[in-house]
């Protein structure tokens, strides 16, 4: 039997259940995730949507919302620890800022658009008084 025929006979009689069916790029239960949680994708770019994680929340999670809508001065010392535990999460374990985020660069990028007067039409370079030096009003 040849290895054409073999396959067709598996593909015939189920052979490779359930993983041989969907493709690599789907999953077996569909995109939706399950009912507590959202569909959102976390990315380091947006780490804060609007659309929360988690939908339901259980009793002691809803206290601990309630908690930090006071003054957080009043947090037990396991509640801070787990604070502190997310400071040292931000510090040695998530990247520093590229630099291309910073003020600095932003600015001298800017400045660099205005200067080579890119977009001059619609652009920002149509918004800049290059006479005066300041935007237009």
């Amino acid at each position: 039997m040849t290895f054409r025929a073999a396959w067709s006979l598996t593909l015939r009689q189920g052979g490779l259940g359930i993983r041989g069916i969907h493709s690599p790029g789907s999953t077996a239960h569909g995109k939706e995730k399950m009912p507590p949680y959202t569909n959102y994708h976390a990315q380091r770019s947006y780490p804060m949507p609007e659309e929360p994680f988690c939908m339901e929340l259980n009793a002691e999670q809803r206290a601990l919302k309630e908690k930090e809508k006071g003054s957080w001065t009043q947090l037990s010392h396991a509640e801070k620890v787990a604070r502190l535990l997310i400071w040292w999460q931000r510090v040695y374990v998530f990247r520093k800022k590229p630099i291309t985020l910073t003020d600095e660069w932003k600015a001298q990028q800017l400045q660099r658009i205005l200067d080579m007067k890119g977009n001059p039409v619609q652009g920002l370079a149509s918004r800049w008084d290059y006479e005066r030096k300041e935007w237009k009003k």
